[in-house]
């Protein structure tokens, strides 16, 4: 059996990811509090025909007693159900995108009051849900992800993930839009040659002829890429080793348009040769 437990801060996406595994057959239950977790698990294994696939939101609404408890929970549950494969998948957004998504919906915070601010409850609720961020196997930064993008995400990375498998990728980003809140590294390629200055070059992306012929003529840009291949491929065993299930490479340049997305297809199809799960996701051309 596998189980996914899906947390948030509200508004970042958990009913989508929710939906999307339900798309792929996965039984799916929302809010379930915590301390119900393992009598859950118990009850599908005592079940004729339990589901092979579970999915379970759970969010602030929670007791604060049962979010401080999760750590030990989890690991409890990892000992007495070691047949299940059990992943954490954590979904957040910036504070601004949740202001904004909150105000185009005018929902009510489940966290605020009369007494209580939508900005104040949007930064309670990370201090609330802390420990389980802390503990998370999959991380999702959804302040630039629509709905459906979110959802392919979802599918692609935890649906088909394996027990034993370590799910990669590489995604680009420009600095001048911030860092992604979901990368477990970041590269900095800002120092190679820009075909954002080539006035010719400056319409194109990374994806297309004209850039790629640009860069590969650039022995710093091969490199660079050398360097995070090498970084990559002496810690992944290490990361398969602590049990890591999905590690996400950040590779920025300034707008996220050229170099970071050449680099991370070169990457991204290096590593396609050594392993199954490997992805990649330019998020600004998204």
């Amino acid at each position: 059996m596998k189980l996914v437990v899906i947390s948030g801060r509200s508004g970042s996406g958990k009913s989508t990811a929710l939906q999307a595994l339900e798309d792929v057959d996965f039984y799916c239950i929302d809010n379930l509090p915590a301390l119900l977790l393992p009598d859950l698990l118990e009850q599908m294994q005592r079940d004729s025909s339990p589901p092979e696939k579970l999915a379970v939101s759970i969010d602030a609404r929670n007791l604060l007693s049962n979010l401080r408890q999760f750590p030990d929970l989890l690991g409890n549950m990892r000992t007495r159900f070691d047949q299940v494969d059990i992943e954490v998948l954590y979904l957040d957004a910036s504070d601004p995108t949740l202001l904004k998504r909150y105000s185009a919906t005018r929902r009510k915070h489940p966290l605020s009051d009369e007494n209580t601010s939508l900005q104040q409850a949007i930064e309670y609720e990370r201090e609330l849900l802390e420990p389980i961020a802390n503990l998370s196997d999959l991380r999702i930064d959804t302040t630039r992800l629509k709905l459906y993008d979110l959802r392919d995400n979802i599918k692609e990375r935890v649906s088909r993930h394996r027990e034993q498998q370590v799910s990669l990728q590489f995604e680009s980003f420009g600095f001048k839009h911030g860092v992604p809140l979901d990368v477990d590294f970041s590269f900095d390629v800002r120092v190679l040659p820009n075909p954002f200055w080539v006035p010719d070059l400056r319409g194109f992306t990374g994806l297309d002829e004209p850039v790629v012929l640009f860069l590969e003529q650039a022995p710093e840009v091969a490199e660079m890429i050398g360097d995070i291949r090498s970084f990559v491929e002496k810690w992944l065993p290490r990361f398969k080793t602590s049990n890591r299930s999905y590690i996400t490479i950040g590779i920025g340049c300034t707008g996220g348009q050229h170099r970071s997305v050449y680099i991370a297809e070169r990457l991204a199809a290096h590593f396609r040769q050594l392993m199954e799960n490997v992805h990649v996701r330019h998020r600004e051309l998204d």
